[in-house]
């Protein structure tokens, strides 16, 4: 054996715009595949405590080869926050891609509802078209919503990435997607009670 592969090498990081510049920082994350991304997501729930690393959201996404985005993953985080985590990545979502490309979306609960809104507000923001090229088509990828992405833990939990595009969001951005992702957890709550009481 004449060549030694490293396992550990590091993904390669672009940084869209001043990271330093936001409150926040959008991080996407592209992976080979599914199984790697949904491994990255288990690693991001383990090392999230809301002290050293302070994740607002994250959702799993799989770029289908025509370039449609699918949700993989949105409501399963069990911390204090639960289904908060998965419809603030949703609606972080709806700042990187088109709503044509988010296709049917509002079927995915609250996280699709949250990037539509945002995507209306928002179309086109002027990070969007780097941004939108960060999962290849036939991959799948993480996109989070982070306060430090320079966390050691946070970059071991995406050692698998292919890829990890970053670029700063300010506040008021911010406030918006959670504004998004509230008023779509509310709804889809209220939609749910409906159903219960109709049930009955």
């Amino acid at each position: 054996m004449s060549e030694d592969v490293d396992s550990s090498a590091e993904p390669q990081v672009t940084v869209v715009g001043a990271v330093s510049d936001g409150a926040y920082t959008l991080l996407i994350a592209d992976f080979a595949n599914t199984t790697s991304a949904q491994e990255a997501y288990g690693a991001l729930k383990e090392v999230e405590d809301g002290r050293h690393v302070e994740i607002e959201g994250v959702i799993v996404v799989k770029r289908e080869a025509d370039g449609k985005v699918e949700v993989q993953r949105a409501t399963d985080h069990t911390t204090r926050r639960g289904l908060t985590w998965g419809v603030v990545g949703g609606a972080a979502l709806g700042l990187i891609f088109p709503p044509s490309i988010l296709g049917s979306a509002a079927v995915l609960g609250a996280a699709g509802a949250a990037a539509g809104k945002v995507g209306q507000l928002h179309h086109r923001h002027e990070l969007a078209d780097e941004l939108e090229s960060a999962i290849e088509p036939g991959h799948s990828g993480i996109v989070a919503l982070v306060s430090d992405p320079a966390a050691v833990e946070l970059r071991r939990a995406l050692e698998m990435a292919n890829t990890i595009v970053m670029t700063a969001i300010d506040d008021v951005v911010a406030k918006d997607v959670k504004a998004a992702a509230k008023e779509a957890e509310e709804a889809e709550g209220q939609a749910a009670q409906r159903t219960d009481n109709n049930g009955q």
